[in-house]
């Protein structure tokens, strides 16, 4: 025989959303247009036309936003780039910002 609880027990916890983070693309007279639209599609899941419109920004402004992400995910996209970056030996340069 079991006892059912007609009580709730209250909580305050509030679940937080995770803060958020700006993946900046940074310019550089080295690495080739074509490896920063190929990072873009690849790593950041852009399509063509906007990994163009994006690196085009980047060459222009010299920096440009390329996503928003947790801090834990903008960190893995940021080290999956640069990695790949100095693989191909290009000095790529991004930077995680708070949004």
């Amino acid at each position: 025989m079991s006892v059912k609880s007609e009580y709730k027990e209250k909580t305050n916890q509030r679940l937080k959303e995770p803060g958020q983070y700006h993946v900046v693309m940074l310019n550089d007279d080295f690495t080739t247009m074509d490896f920063v639209v190929k990072v873009l599609v690849e790593i950041f899941h852009k399509d063509a036309m906007t990994a163009e419109a994006l690196m085009m920004d980047v060459h222009r402004s010299g920096r440009a936003v390329v996503g928003t992400y947790p801090y834990d995910i903008a960190v893995t996209k940021v080290n999956a780039a640069l990695a790949r970056a100095k693989a191909e030996g290009f000095p790529f340069r991004m930077t995680i910002e708070e949004a």
